[in-house]
């Protein structure tokens, strides 16, 4: 069986935020969110991280942090580019906005050729989230089915002071196998209750202790043609609906493998704290937090040094 691979999603333009967060640092060293992901994911025994990235924006990813730990954990990229769409199709006019997480998974199928855990550059996960779906993709293989695996955060860990955010709340059954990931817009904790709102309807509380999608999952390679089958499906009604905006989201191609029983998604469940950069004033939160979590001795003041 192949030993995992970290892929990790920085393609994103980050509207929310402006600028290239993913290479925001975060500490004084010029550490960035992603250096404590990939030393998480190396302590867990990842050995190779694989970057998603805009091609023209490869320069500047090798000099944040490509280029710096390269003695530590093998490095590779992959692009994804506007244009790596299916033939018989074109890229709308005055399109710039990348086609989705989906897409960006998509974008390294000739790179990644074995079990791989995906996670976004911009969020911080958590040596736990690591460690559980490393062990998970080192020991489970699709067999009748696909066997994938995702990490479930509770809300409550999962939010920001600075604005609303967007999460896929997870339904489980009673063996802790994912049935849906429904996405849920405009979160924040409101009168010490934790909403949501959708247009049109009222605030809609979410239980403390519910589970959430971060985008940390687990794959085997065979997501890989599935997906190219689906970004097709997503193009046929995207291009004439929704242009300019319409995105190909990873939870919306796993469930419809949930829905076709061709595969089963294992909720392996964290109590780690997320925190990431949504917006430019979490930034100052974040740093503080990195700080306090050298301090507890989670990690050496400087990441690299031997």
């Amino acid at each position: 069986m192949k030993k995992p691979v970290l892929v990790i999603m920085a393609a994103g333009m980050g509207s929310r935020y402006g600028g290239q967060k993913q290479i925001d640092p975060v500490d004084e060293y010029g550490n960035i969110i992603m250096d404590f992901s990939i030393y998480d994911a190396k302590e867990a025994g990842f050995e190779k991280a694989v970057f998603i990235i805009k091609k023209e924006n490869e320069e500047a990813f090798r000099a944040a942090i490509g280029d710096r730990i390269g003695n530590y954990i093998e490095t590779a990229y992959a692009y994804q580019d506007l244009d790596n769409i299916p033939e018989g199709y074109t890229v709308p006019e005055g399109r710039v906005k990348p086609w989705g997480t989906g897409h960006a998974i998509l974008s390294c199928a000739g790179v990644v050729d074995g079990p791989f855990a995906v996670i976004n550059a911009d969020d911080y996960y958590g040596k736990e989230a690591f460690r559980q779906v490393f062990q998970y993709l080192s020991h489970h293989k699709d067999d009748d089915k696909y066997r994938f695996a995702m990490v479930g955060y509770r809300i409550e860990n999962t939010l920001t002071e600075n604005g609303t955010v967007a999460r896929g709340i997870c339904e489980t059954d009673s063996e802790g196998m994912l049935k849906t990931v429904t996405e849920r817009t405009s979160i924040e904790r409101r009168d010490g209750v934790i909403v949501y709102e959708e247009e049109g309807e009222g605030p809609q509380e979410i239980p403390e202790g519910t589970y959430v999608s971060m985008n940390l999952w687990g794959f085997s390679a065979g997501i890989f043609p599935e997906l190219k089958k689906q970004f097709s499906r997503f193009l046929e009604t995207a291009l004439r609906e929704n242009p300019l905006k319409g995105e190909f989201y990873i939870p919306s191609a796993v469930g419809r493998l949930l829905e076709e029983g061709k595969a089963t998604v294992r909720l392996l469940p964290t109590h780690d704290r997320w925190f990431g950069v949504t917006y430019k004033e979490d930034k100052a939160a974040v740093t503080a937090a990195i700080k306090e979590l050298k301090k507890k001795g989670l990690y050496p003041e400087r990441l690299w040094e031997t």
